[in-house]
């Protein structure tokens, strides 16, 4: 068959799961994987957030409500998932927490709060969903990982999130160690976003947003569809040979400091 840009990106037919997708860099994904031809469940432990993201993502997005902060909510999602699909093509490992607080103040709690949902929900949900992602794979054709790490897991980041940092650094090393171990049948690569628009993102833009831009290679903060682009690419066949990558998508923020 001739090689297509449809074949290239074109993700019809593919089911995909999208945690913490009702907003931010989730949704960017969501939406990405939608346009491609994904049916996509989105999900977000508010059900309000994610009703709302499903009208707006259209009819082939399915809402899911699911709390990623303990080991049992992740395993109802894997369950939620299991009863309604055989097979899961791509699944995307978003969900994710930060904490702000000074060095001699940073609380157990907001520690323990950010590895268990950014470090510890991802290697679950991933382990528990191995049945469907096995049964989606295909010669030439594995079944996709994608875990979003964080430029701030590559770099020192401007504001005291030691917890946050941390996590995302253990996530690019993480998808380093799935990688080899779920090859051929499955890949596992990170994507390490820069300054997007988000609720996590906000205070910091307002803060230093304009700072950021100047300084940046691009003197821009990342679009919607920066985000969606570098998701459909690993997804479909056009990222099959890829894995175990970790991929900033920061405008050259972190790479050429």
């Amino acid at each position: 068959m001739p090689m297509t840009l449809d074949s290239l990106f074109s993700l019809r037919g593919k089911v995909a799961l999208v945690t913490g997708g009702s907003r931010g860099i989730g949704e960017m994904i969501a939406a990405g994987l939608v346009a491609a031809g994904a049916r996509v469940y989105v999900a977000a432990r508010k059900k309000s957030e994610c009703d709302e993201a499903q009208a707006r993502l259209g009819p082939s997005a399915i809402a899911l409500t699911a709390d990623l902060g303990s080991q049992a909510g992740t395993r109802a999602l894997a369950d939620a998932i299991a009863a309604r699909e055989p097979k899961l093509h791509v699944l995307v490992n978003n969900a994710g927490a930060n904490w702000g607080a000074p060095l001699r103040e940073f609380p157990e709690s907001g520690w323990d709060k950010v590895m268990d949902l950014n470090v510890k929900a991802v290697f679950d949900l991933t382990r528990f969903l191995l049945p469907q992602l096995e049964a989606a794979a295909a010669p030439g054709d594995p079944a996709r990982v994608i875990n979003v790490g964080s430029i701030d897991g590559i770099q020192v980041p401007l504001l005291e999130t030691y917890a946050y940092s941390a996590s995302k650094a253990a996530v690019h090393h993480m998808t380093a160690v799935l990688a080899k171990k779920l090859a051929p049948a499955i890949t596992v690569n990170a994507i390490a976003p820069g300054p997007f628009e988000s609720k996590m993102m906000h205070e910091t833009l307002v803060k230093f947003g304009e700072g950021i831009k100047k300084s940046a290679p691009m003197k821009r903060i990342g679009e919607p569809e920066d985000m969606a682009g570098v998701a459909v690419y690993l997804a479909s066949r056009a990222g099959a040979y890829v894995t175990g990558a970790t991929i900033p998508v920061d405008g050259g923020i972190a790479t050429t400091r």
